[in-house]
């Protein structure tokens, strides 16, 4: 079952994460969206290589990806590729390896198949529903025991923020780059949890929250609500990705966090 879309998809994604490494090392352009978040040649360049294999390959699927057009006809769709080509680009641009491909096939609202790729490392995360998740091949699991505070992954910029800083003492934050690859490596076990209580976008997340839920974690949005996927608005309330033996705890210093707000 979804045996295709698996092959089809590590294929893609390979691909494109040798054209990240090889411009990395050759050099590229960036320029900034809107929104001042940057976009270089490699986000490009991997979209591209993406979009023209996935999409050869299940033409009658619809696409959501970060730097793609949005078509609102996906909506209408049973099946869409939710999408970021690199989820990280600003660790990318400073050369730190902590950033990620994230591809998520969505069925009917609920993500199916997930893979989270960091071709600088050459970690292969893979989660497909109902079958579990691996690591370049390994059956990964989450946490089973914190070794005292809870290890959480944090945005490096929302630790410069402050963000974090209601939960010292408490918690033990360790930053890390791309939303995606923080999910991955909690779905592997490197850490107790990690959450992020900003908006986040569906192609940050979506391949992310199966990874973890089918390596035996837990995953609700800031409003403690699981999420659904594929919907007009790809913005949505936070993530709290955690361990089950930590879930209580961490949900209980969350909400007390939020009712103080």
């Amino acid at each position: 079952m979804l045996e295709r879309e698996t092959r089809v998809l590590e294929l893609a994604v390979r691909e494109a994460g040798r054209e990240i490494v090889r411009i990395a090392r050759e050099g590229f352009e960036t320029t900034f969206k809107a929104n001042e978040d940057p976009l270089t040649t490699a986000d490009v360049t991997a979209n591209t290589i993406l979009h023209t294999k996935i999409s050869e390959a299940f033409p009658d699927d619809a696409w959501l990806s970060e730097e793609s057009a949005d078509d609102l006809e996906r909506c209408k769709c049973r099946r869409v590729w939710i999408v970021d080509p690199i989820d990280g680009t600003r660790e990318f641009v400073k050369a730190l390896p902590e950033f990620a491909i994230s591809v998520a096939l969505i069925e009917d609202g609920m993500p199916v198949v997930g893979v989270i790729y960091n071709p600088m490392t050459d970690e292969y995360f893979q989660a497909v529903k109902g079958q579990g998740s691996s690591l370049n091949g390994q059956k990964t699991r989450v946490r089973q025991a914190s070794e005292g505070r809870i290890k959480v992954f944090g945005s490096r910029s929302e630790i410069r923020r402050g963000e974090f800083e209601p939960f010292a003492g408490i918690l033990d934050v360790q930053p890390l780059g791309s939303v995606a690859y923080k999910l991955a490596r909690v779905s592997a076990g490197a850490a107790d949890a990690t959450f992020s209580l900003t908006p986040k976008n569906e192609w940050d997340i979506a391949a992310g929250v199966l990874l973890v839920e089918e390596a035996g974690g837990f995953v609700v949005d800031k409003d403690f609500q699981p999420f659904r996927f594929n919907r007009e608005q790809t913005l949505v309330p936070g993530i709290i990705a955690t361990s089950m033996h930590c879930k209580d705890q961490l949900i209980e210093h969350i909400e007390e966090h939020l009712c103080r707000r």
